[in-house]
C-alpha cells in the first residue's frame, strides 16, 4: 500500500513539475514563418508529335512573381517508359516565368514533375498530360489511378 501511494505521489509531482514547463503563447511567433511558393504550370491543351512544345511555369511567393528562384528543375517521363529525362533546369525567361521546351517522338501519356525552391519554401508538384491521342490503356490508367496534382502547393521538406 505504501509503495502504491508513493508511486501515485511521484506521478502527481511529475505532472505538476511538467505543467510548469509549458510553451509561452507567443512562442510560434518567434520563429520565421515560411511564405509558400506557388507554381502555376501551363501545359498546352493540344500537344503534337515532332514539334517543339513549350511548358510554362509561373512562380509566385507572397503574391509576387519570383525571378531568380533558388532552383527550378523538372523531370519528364512517359507512361510506357520510352522516355525518362533526368532532372533538368527550366529556362528562366524573366519576371518569374520559366519554360521547358521539348519535342516528343510519339503520342501517349506523359508526366511532368517540377522541383522548385525559393527562400526556404520547396514544392514538388506533378502533372500528367497527353501528346496526341491516348490509348485505351492510358485512359484507363488515368481514370483508375487519379494522378495527384495540386497546382503549386505540394510541399517537400529537406
Amino acid at each position: 500500500m505504501i509503495v502504491k501511494s508513493r508511486f501515485i505521489m511521484s506521478i502527481l509531482l511529475s505532472v505538476l513539475l511538467l505543467s510548469a514547463c509549458s510553451a509561452k503563447p507567443d512562442a510560434a511567433n518567434r520563429y520565421e514563418k515560411e511564405i509558400p511558393l506557388i507554381a502555376e504550370v501551363n501545359i498546352p491543351d493540344t500537344l503534337s508529335v515532332s514539334q517543339p512544345e513549350t511548358i510554362e511555369i509561373i512562380l509566385t511567393q507572397g503574391g509576387q512573381r519570383v525571378p531568380d528562384a533558388d532552383f527550378v528543375h523538372y523531370e519528364l517521363w512517359s507512361h510506357d517508359g520510352s522516355l525518362r529525362e533526368p532532372m533538368t533546369d527550366a529556362v528562366e525567361v524573366g519576371e518569374g516565368v520559366y519554360t521547358v521546351t521539348k519535342t516528343f517522338d510519339k503520342e501517349g501519356l506523359y508526366f511532368f514533375k517540377l522541383h522548385c525552391g525559393n527562400n526556404g519554401s520547396i514544392i514538388i508538384p506533378q502533372k500528367p498530360f497527353a501528346v496526341g491521342a491516348l490509348s485505351e490503356a492510358e485512359l484507363a490508367y488515368l481514370q483508375a489511378e487519379t494522378p495527384t496534382f495540386q497546382e503549386g502547393t505540394a510541399e517537400h521538406q529537406h
